[in-house]
This record gives C-alpha cells, sequence and structure tokens, in this order.
C-alpha cells in the first residue's frame, strides 16, 4: 500500500492538518508524527515509484521536490521513522541520505518544525535545502 502523493505547494499545509489531528487525537503529546526526509538524487524515478508503493502504509503523507522526498508518517516516531528510511535502504541496496523531525518535539507550528528540519538536515548531511523556504 502507498502513501498519499500530494503537491510540494501543499506541504505547510499537510502540517498544519496533521497538527490539528494530532492535538485532536493525541492527549499525551507525544511524538504524534515525524517528518522523514530522504534524498532520492542517486535513484531512478520508476523505482522510486515502486519502492513508495512497497514501503509506505496508506496514511502516510508524501511530497517531493524533485529528488527530495518528505515523509509525514503519523503515529511515528524517530525510531519508526528510521525503520522507514531503512526499508528504502534495503530497496534500493543503496545509503539514503535522510533526516527526521518530529511534532511536537522539534517544532509547535509548521513554520518551527520546517526550520528544525532545515537546520537538522543542515548540521547531518552538510546541505541547505531551498526548497523549504516556503
Amino acid at each position: 500500500m502507498a502513501g498519499v502523493h500530494f503537491a510540494y505547494n501543499n506541504f505547510p499545509s499537510l502540517l498544519q492538518l496533521n497538527m490539528g489531528i494530532a492535538d485532536r487525537l493525541d492527549d499525551n503529546r507525544a511524538e504524534s508524527f515525524t517528518i522523514l526526509y530522504c534524498n532520492f538524487q542517486k535513484v531512478e524515478d520508476t523505482l522510486i515509484i515502486e519502492s513508495l508503493e512497497k514501503v509506505l502504509r496508506g496514511s502516510d503523507v508524501v511530497v517531493n521536490s524533485d529528488k527530495e522526498y518528505f515523509f509525514i508518517l503519523p503515529y511515528t516516531d524517530k525510531y519508526g521513522a528510521t525503520i522507514v528510511k531503512n526499508m528504502f535502504e534495503e530497496f534500493f541496496d543503496l545509503y539514503i541520505p535522510a533526516y527526521e523531525a518530529s511534532y511536537p518535539l522539534n517544532g509547535e507550528t509548521p513554520e518551527e518544525l520546517l526550520q528544525s528540519l532545515q537546520a537538522g538536515i543542515k548540521k547531518r548531511l552538510n546541505t541547505y535545502l531551498e526548497c523549504l523556504d516556503f
């Protein structure tokens, strides 16, 4: 089952939606969802499409800017997101540069969460993603 793919310009709105759902349903304010960033630059497009169908759940959200992929994984903590990343690496038989940020731990608003994501990607992967400048 594949995640649901949305246009990249909807990313901040999708974060707001998932924050609203989490606030409504998750009283303990644990890691309600995690954003997993994956750089698929070294992967063929047809293989990416196939991997999305094999790895993701029907409740997962997919947005991408070229081969920069972002997955919103509901009810998933950073450990769970790392498992998803490992599944992609196993599927591709290739190391995938990745980073995770969770709500509300890494940000209480879409802007804060995207800033945290950008800062983490810059620190861990030494990359600045212009696509995160909304």
